[in-house]
């Protein structure tokens, strides 16, 4: 989610180093500044060159920072790590978990919908893990972790909770369980969120920390992610130890201080500069994991390049919610071999003795060192838009040096200002070093081997071209052209109509690739206008009721094979005395087909559905310009659902066609898109629930210049108590 309150604003400026009389004036040499994040400490301001050609630095031209500068430096952030800790009663005990230490090499980490159509297989009813995970691992190497999202943006269309959310997922409970395990046979840990804005929903009936603990248990998941917090309390770390299963708890912004000894992971998300940062709270406990999470860009270079140089993760998302925000091949290949070496060298970089912007020889060339024993690995960005070789770094004698990223043995060169190391870098590049007084081990032969093949083709020969990913519409069969008024039915003559519409998405409104695309649409975008033939056709004065839906279920025992939330609110094969005019729901897309074929109609494309609702004149609402609250429901603003209005109690908001019931009780199902990683259907006329307390619930669309868009799992989270049906049928042309 979008962050909804800035962080602070701290300014730490420790010691100054002297400088000769030819230098420029001394500055300080750390100035630790959180921006809104909070999360990152400036390099050394010898590595900054300056703004501008104008600039003094630029008129002296480069000189790397000095061996004392940058000793200074790290002294100073020894003392800021050591002050920090003292002020805060660090204690890392809880890194030692041996049911934790996995977060500690969980590099790559995706965001997934549960709605991805590589994810779960509607039609087989199946979950499809591998196919999921082969699929990131061809185009950019896999994940070690994945965080599910089975929550907004759907999440308010009803009453249901989070934790409903999730047990709303095909197969129920034990399906769950059963996805897990198929997730640990392949080595990746899940995560799943919690939204502490979620108060307007269900109240889940026990505080917070037991619910989640409980619940994350009960399928065997292995981490939180807390959306939109500023840290996880302890209060939840303690919930799940006394429930007897660990939990790795995942802020989406940087935890405080003190919450870094028990959230083991967080979010970043970064300012980028030339020079990178280094993470606060990765200083703060090495063994701390950090994602960095850019969700929007198209561009993942600087990404991935702060986190290879800190040592940290990269949070893969690219499906936002059901905007498909693909990773392009560069980016694919750049993440496919950093993950590659993190995850061999992982031990490495949890080391207390890391030293940032350790010495290089080249201008925009940034080296972290990481020392573990007797040997030691340095992670290396070229910052630079162009290709590096020859000279990078002194080195001491009596060391083997080992290219890691090209898995070749490099061999120093005496010169006069010492021992020098030569290697290439990539343009926007990576570069690692390991020092080491042995042999190599197998491990090490193989993953050389396998770097060298890797890299034989450099980052400039893979695409960093983005593509939007095009939708189709669904079809919709026509039905028998009937000349006779079928019962229940509103004639809709043949038209032009001016078809003007929005998606009233939260979030990415200004990008290309949100909410859907219709056939005259070369790609999906938030705005549409076009001008629709239609032709004639009938349309349900009313949603369909319960009592209709039961005559239905009578005549062909119609049972879906995913049955959960199937009729919901039916008890005993049969709906609630005094609903019969009520219309029904708990009823998926599938359901409202089935129904629609077994009475020769059809559901509505959603042109057709606001013609019947808007005819020509382009009135905001069926009953006119204005918002009248004696047409729709008195609002439900409680946090469980009382349930709708009958269909016929709101004569008022009658359209210009006699159609009722069109807008504020219930929402109704038309078309439905998709492309190659989601689906989603069209919803017109908004509900009667209006959940509170927060912005990022499903939005209502009252106005009929506006549509709502609900992702498309499987039936049994896609029904809900407040989606209806309303049919149409064909009319024979005049």
């Amino acid at each position: 989610m979008t962050p909804t309150c800035p962080g602070l604003l701290i300014a730490v400026v420790l010691l100054a180093t002297a400088v000769g009389a030819e230098e420029l004036p001394s500055e300080p040499l750390l100035n630790v500044q959180a921006d809104w994040t909070g999360a990152q400490i400036n390099a050394p301001t010898c590595s900054d060159m300056g703004k501008t050609l104008y600039d003094l630095k630029w008129a002296r031209g480069y000189v790397p920072c000095t061996g004392a500068e940058l000793s200074a430096w790290h002294a100073d952030m020894q003392h800021y790590r050591l002050e920090k800790r003292i002020r805060v009663g660090f204690d890392g005990a809880e890194y030692d978990v041996p049911d934790l230490k996995w977060t500690q090499s969980s590099f790559m980490q995706s965001q997934m919908m549960v709605q991805d159509r590589y994810f779960y297989d509607p039609v087989m009813r199946r979950y499809t893990v591998d196919r999921y995970l082969d699929d990131l691992k061809r185009r950019y190497g896999g994940i070690d972790a994945v965080l599910i999202w089975p929550t907004y943006p759907n999440l308010g269309i009803d009453d249901r909770n989070q934790q409903d959310m999730i047990r709303s997922m095909p197969g129920g409970m034990d399906g769950i369980r059963s996805m897990i395990k198929d997730f640990h046979r392949r080595g990746v840990r899940v995560l799943f969120p919690m939204m502490m804005w979620d108060q307007g929903t269900r109240d889940p009936g026990a505080p917070w920390p037991d619910v989640v603990a409980e619940l994350m248990a009960e399928i065997g998941a292995d981490g939180v992610n807390g959306d939109t917090q500023e840290g996880v309390p302890r209060a939840f770390v303690e919930a799940a130890i006394r429930r007897g299963h660990p939990l790795a708890f995942e802020p989406e912004l940087p935890p405080h201080d003190e919450q870094v000894a028990y959230d083991l992971m967080s979010w970043g998300y970064y300012k980028f500069t030339f020079a990178p940062t280094v993470d606060r709270h990765k200083w703060l406990e090495p063994r701390h994991m950090v994602h960095i999470s850019d969700r929007w860009s198209k561009d993942k270079t600087d990404d991935l390049q702060y986190a290879w140089f800190d040592g940290i993760g990269w949070e893969s998302w690219e499906n936002v919610w059901g905007y498909w925000n693909a990773i392009t091949a560069r980016d694919a290949e750049a993440a496919r071999r950093v993950a590659m070496i993190e995850r061999a060298v992982a031990p490495f970089l949890v080391s207390q003795g890391w030293e940032p912007f350790a010495p290089m020889l080249r201008y925009g060339v940034y080296a972290s060192r990481w020392p573990l024993g007797e040997d030691t690995v340095w992670t290396i960005v070229n910052r630079n838009a162009f290709d590096l070789s020859g000279p990078q770094m002194n080195v001491q004698p009596g060391w083997r040096y080992i290219d890691l990223y090209h898995g070749v043995e490099l061999k120093p060169e005496h010169r006069e200002d010492g021992l020098i190391l030569s290697f290439d870098i990539d343009a926007k590049g990576y570069a690692a070093i390991m020092a080491s007084k042995h042999e190599p081990d197998a491990a090490m032969v193989n993953l050389m081997a396998e770097m060298k093949l890797m890299t034989a083709k450099p980052l400039a020969s893979y695409s960093h071209e983005w593509a939007v990913l095009a939708q189709r519409l669904e079809p919709i069969a026509n039905t028998h052209a009937s000349s006779e008024a079928p019962a229940g039915m509103m004639y809709i003559p043949a038209a032009k109509f001016l078809f003007r519409v929005n998606g009233i998405e939260i979030e990415g409104a200004e990008l290309d690739g949100i909410d859907v695309q219709y056939p005259w649409e070369n790609s999906p975008r938030l705005f549409h206008e076009h001008l629709v033939k239609l032709n004639p056709f009938w349309i349900d004065k009313y949603p369909v009721t319960n009592a209709q839906f039961k005559v239905f279920i009578d005549a062909t025992h119609y049972h879906p094979r995913d049955d959960l939330n199937f009729l919901r609110d039916w008890h005993d094969g049969t709906y609630p005395m005094g609903w019969d005019n009520k219309p029904v729901t708990w009823v998926s897309r599938d359901d409202a087909e089935a129904y629609a074929t077994w009475n020769g109609k059809r559901l509505p494309h959603e042109w057709e559905w606001q013609y019947a609702a808007q005819g020509q004149d382009g009135r905001l609402y069926p009953w006119g310009g204005e918002w009248d609250p004696s047409a729709v429901p008195v609002p439900d603003k409680s946090r469980i659902m009382r349930g709708p209005d009958d269909v016929s109690a709101h004569h008022r908001g009658a359209s210009p066609f006699g159609v009722e019931d069109l807008v504020g009780n219930v929402w109704q199902w038309t078309d439905e898109f998709a492309d190659e990683h989601t689906r989603g259907a069209v919803l017109r006329g908004g509900s009667y629930y209006q959940p509170q307390y927060s912005l990022w619930y499903f939005p209502q669309a009252y106005k009929l210049n506006q549509h709502g868009k609900l992702l498309l799992m499987a039936p049994s989270m896609d029904r809900s108590a407040a989606i209806g049906i309303r049919c149409v049928a064909d009319a024979p042309s005049l």
